[in-house]
């Protein structure tokens, strides 16, 4: 009878124990980040954002129910992100969370804050039908308001909540000018990394005269010029770094051009203007073994078909240096790109952001591609070459600025019209975190990388597959022949024990 009761004050102790806890979990919130990345934690970025609000922050979030629970799971994470920011904040987050799906007036009204639904298959009494996925959120700081209309999982929905909560914050954004007038592409050609850009900044094209005042600008962009750039235009460029301003230069040394498989030299005045302040941007091109490919059209017979080669003139690039520029990066993929060396003296700061990997080399302009070419270990003699740099310091003039540049100007182009593509996001982030570190001190450049979005497979070596192949095929028959080995013989002193005398 004592044991009964023994065990059913027991099982009332551990049900109180249970409820007691949910009740704490429910309102004190609590989690451990084991990530690696720490894709669970708040960045000191978005906590300094949060320490600068004046007025509450409301934000309706319409979410729809019954979803299948990969993508429920969502709605789960941006609760708990929520629950988060209200606690960093000391309660100037507020939250609610609406159903669109519920009622048509409720989806008019999702719809009209700029929320659009995404269709998803969903099984409903064994049938696959669509139904409507309502992922979105609407931020509200005084009378300013900011949508976002498709969440993403995990650390994206960390920066695309900052950096809303960032926009209708912020009073005036910094100018950023991006040089027109000698060859370069518009603005409207760097649509990806516009579309960051904009979010905390104004954008200005930026035509170089007499009367041009570039101190307004935080930072100056000059990216892929073609046409010589004129004495005049490089003092003014010199007068802003010697007010302390900063630039960003994404520019061509060389050029390719695979219709007439011919790489040249290009020269437009930027080469000798760098070379003053110790960088020099080789007429060469760059060659890596891990690269990208190209479609050769190719004829057997009589047909003709489009096979993908690599072409080690598109080095990828995975190896980069320590800053948050390059935090979080992961392949950036580059068209042409020549080496950077640095020359100066010791009083500024060079430092290598993007590197070439250890199987690469280099070719002096011109010079003619052979896509045909069968590469081998002889080619790519060099490693470490450097590819994008940042140079620190009193470049020109009393006062500290910065250049960063990049030895590939169409890395980040998307292009216009029918021309227009894709980029990988690597070379945009590069790009646009290149920017945010020159122009903006709120450390949101951390958050634009921040997760892990793929995990490429390290080269390996032939040698090195072909010990790896042998040892996963021979390598279990082995220890099952070993397995076999040790027990026969311990079956074997078994029996001769069993066979003495004396044996019990």
């Amino acid at each position: 009878m004592n044991v009964k009761k023994s065990i059913a004050l027991y099982l009332i102790l551990i049900a109180g124990i249970l409820v007691l806890v949910n009740i704490l979990a429910n309102r004190f919130f609590f989690r451990l980040d084991l990530t690696g990345d720490k894709r669970y934690t708040l960045s000191q970025a978005t906590r300094d954002i949060l320490e600068e609000l004046d007025d509450p922050v409301t934000v309706t979030a319409y979410f729809s129910e019954g979803l299948p629970p990969q993508i429920a799971q969502i709605r789960t994470v941006f609760r708990d992100l929520l629950i988060e920011y209200k606690n960093a904040s000391k309660g100037n987050i507020h939250y609610e969370f609406i159903n669109p799906n519920k009622d048509e007036k409720t989806e008019q009204e999702a719809a009209q804050a700029g929320i659009s639904p995404v269709l998803i298959s969903v099984r409903e009494k064994n049938e696959a039908v669509q139904k409507k996925a309502y992922l979105g959120a609407v931020i509200k700081y005084g009378d300013k308001t900011e949508t976002i209309p498709f969440l993403q999982q995990e650390a994206a929905m960390e920066y695309s909540f900052s950096t809303a909560i960032k926009k209708l914050t912020v009073a005036d954004k910094p100018l950023i000018g991006f040089i027109q007038g000698h060859g370069e592409p518009s603005t409207t050609e760097f649509q990806q990394a516009m579309q960051e850009l904009n979010v905390l900044y104004e954008i200005q094209s930026v035509n170089l005269t007499d009367s041009t005042n570039l101190s307004k600008y935080k930072t100056i962009c000059l990216i892929s010029p073609h046409d010589s750039i004129p004495e005049n235009h490089l003092r003014m460029l010199d007068q802003y770094l010697s007010g302390g301003g900063n630039i960003y230069l994404a520019l061509n040394r060389v050029e390719g051009d695979l219709n007439q498989s011919m790489g040249y030299e290009l020269n437009t005045g930027m080469e000798s203007w760098l070379a003053k302040k110790g960088l020099d941007l080789e007429n060469s091109f760059v060659t890596d073994a891990n690269c990208g490919n190209i479609t050769v059209r190719q004829q057997q017979g009589m047909f003709t078909f489009n096979s993908q080669m690599s072409f080690p003139y598109l080095p990828v690039a995975t190896t980069f240096g320590e800053n948050s520029i390059t935090g979080g990066l992961e392949s950036v993929v580059f068209q042409f790109v020549s080496p950077i060396n640095f020359k100066g003296d010791t009083s500024l700061s060079f430092q290598p952001l993007v590197k070439s990997s250890d199987r690469s080399g280099k070719q002096q302009a011109p010079l003619y591609f052979d896509v045909q070419r069968q590469w081998n270990d002889d080619d790519f003699t060099m490693k470490g070459m450097t590819l994008a740099a940042m140079l620190e310091g009193k470049i020109e003039g009393p006062a500290n600025s910065r250049i960063i540049l990049v030895g590939d100007g169409d890395f980040a182009i998307n292009g216009y019209g029918e021309s227009a593509h894709a980029l990988n996001p690597d070379n945009v982030n590069l790009m646009v975190n290149s920017i945010d570190f020159l122009s903006d001190d709120t450390g949101l450049i951390s958050l634009r990388t921040k997760g892990i979005h793929s995990r490429p497979l390290e080269q390996v070596e032939d040698s090195t597959k072909t010990i790896l192949k042998y040892a996963n095929f021979l390598l279990p028959i082995i220890l099952i022949i070993v397995y076999g080995i040790v027990r026969v013989q311990k079956n074997r002193i078994i029996r001769n024990k069993r066979m003495r005398e004396d044996f019990i």
